[in-house]
């Protein structure tokens, strides 16, 4: 009972398959949490594809830099239970810093807009060729390079910035196989400040000499003396 307990606390699996498990796997503690994991994320992934409705969840919020950049993003479940969930909670505040830090500029691929993709495959396919590729294998060399984009420009396929190893769509399926429910990022916001604006650079050393109430004045030839007359 106490390496059943001690399963169910270590993955949130229920009674009975954590009972199941020790007994699939002769008692082998490491061996059954792993084979839950990996049931649980199976499981993850049909809830996550599902049309269950999850209106319930949180927006979560990041600083960084002493207000200097600011994420917002929303994140749905299915009850208001497991959004105080602690694996919940855990989740949002990681995929807020993340958003801070990774700079993505869409959710996913679906939101990315065609013309931009569009213009994006075209300077692919001409880098492609400029390295001498044969066309046939151009376009199978795109596609794994929009696949390369998508990684860089959206959020749930970018690499996970504290474990590069898993993408946050992942950390969301193993979210969702710890609570149970289906997990999803509606949308997000990220501002930094002074974004987008034009700044005026000013020469630094007219700067100094503005912070100083002087002026840098330019240098005056020295007056010459007058011959000294002859004797």
């Amino acid at each position: 009972m106490n390496d059943i307990m001690k399963l169910k606390n270590a993955t949130g699996a229920g009674m009975m398959d954590c009972k199941n498990a020790l007994a699939e796997t002769n008692g082998n503690y490491e061996k059954a949490v792993a084979l839950l994991r990996e049931r649980g994320i199976a499981k993850a992934a049909k809830k996550e594809g599902s049309d269950r409705i999850n209106s319930e969840g949180a927006v979560f919020s990041y600083n960084h830099m002493g207000g200097k950049i600011a994420v917002l993003v929303e994140i749905n479940c299915e009850t208001d239970f497991a959004a105080k969930a602690e694996a919940f909670l855990e989740l949002g505040k990681n995929i807020a810093m993340h958003i801070a830090a990774a700079k993505p500029l869409y959710l996913d691929e679906t939101l990315v807009p065609t013309g931009e993709l569009e213009a994006e495959k075209e300077i692919l396919k001409k880098q492609a060729l400029n390295e001498g590729k044969p066309a046939a294998v151009v376009e199978k060399m795109v596609e794994g390079r929009v696949k390369k984009y998508y990684e860089e420009i959206c959020l749930v396929h970018q690499p996970f910035v504290k474990d590069p190893s898993k993408t946050i769509k992942q950390i969301v399926t193993e979210t969702i196989a710890v609570i149970g429910e289906k997990i999803s990022i509606r949308r997000f916001a990220r501002f930094e400040m002074g974004e987008g604006l034009e700044k005026k650079e000013d020469n630094f050393a007219e700067e100094v000499a503005k912070q100083m109430g002087t002026k840098k004045e330019e240098a005056k030839p020295a007056a010459k003396k007058p011959a000294a007359k002859k004797k």
